[in-house]
């Protein structure tokens, strides 16, 4: 059966931060992921974390309220990107993070995608024990994103060729870039090494869409199991009350397992 993760940023906000994770496992979760761990210190994060995997966390962004985005593909910011990637290869190491999503920037143009490739090559050189993943987002969420299209996104891995780099699918936004997240799932799939998801079109509890979780579920089980599934949604109400979803295909996992 797959493992599902709480996106701590998006879900349990009811609490404060250090306390949902133990939220999570109390809802039924095998782990978690977090956007932004930066803001508490690693060892408040171990003692809050008591062991339960943390699936992904992201580099640090920089200046959100400023528009800043992360710094990969941003020409000029190599030295800025450098830091912020080790800052988060030293949260997800001692963290044990399965993930460390590499945040591209607001950036355009062949420029942008050299440096992009450029400073990726070099984060693998760097931090060989990581693994590493990259996401196209859409730009009605995230405008002026480089990565915004998975076929871009899978030509800069391929030209990379490292299998410690591989592709985040996060339903939402293959929906809203391409229309039909069943087919990018279709022709990407080989590349996934992290999977978000959330419901269509209102990025409320997962459902909906076209999109079938359960066959989602059983590709993955079948053939990466090593692949989360992060629950990254906003919840319409408490999270809590929002969870039948994850009750669902946790009871269908255990009567096809069993």
């Amino acid at each position: 059966m797959p493992r599902f993760a709480a996106n701590l940023t998006l879900l349990f906000t009811e609490v404060p931060m250090l306390d949902r994770p133990d939220w999570a496992v109390r809802s039924g979760f095998d782990g978690v992921e977090v956007l932004f761990p930066y803001d508490q210190p690693m060892s408040d994060w171990e003692t809050a974390l008591n062991g339960l995997p943390l699936a992904l966390i992201n580099t640090p962004p920089g200046d959100w309220a400023s528009g800043d985005r992360g710094f990969a593909a941003v020409p000029g910011m190599e030295l800025r990107f450098r830091d912020s990637f080790l800052r988060a290869a030293e949260y997800a190491t001692r963290l044990k993070a399965g993930r460390v999503h590499v945040m591209s920037g607001v950036a355009k143009g062949p420029q942008a995608e050299q440096c992009y490739a450029e400073n990726l090559a070099w984060a693998l050189a760097e931090v060989p024990g990581l693994t590493l993943t990259v996401e196209p987002l859409n730009p009605d969420d995230m405008p002026g994103y480089f990565l915004n299209d998975y076929d871009q996104a899978a030509r800069i891995l391929d030209d990379i060729g490292d299998p410690r780099i591989g592709l985040q699918f996060d339903l939402w936004h293959a929906a809203r870039l391409h229309g039909d997240a069943g087919a990018v799932w279709a022709e990407h799939r080989h590349r996934i090494n992290h999977v978000q998801i959330a419901g269509f079109p209102a990025r409320n509890e997962p459902g909906g869409g076209g999109f079938s979780l359960p066959d989602l579920c059983d590709e993955i089980d079948a053939h990466c199991p090593e692949v989360w599934i992060a629950a990254e949604y906003r919840p319409a109400r408490g999270t809590a009350q929002g969870l039948g979803w994850l009750a669902a295909l946790k009871s269908r996992g255990a009567l096809i397992g069993g």
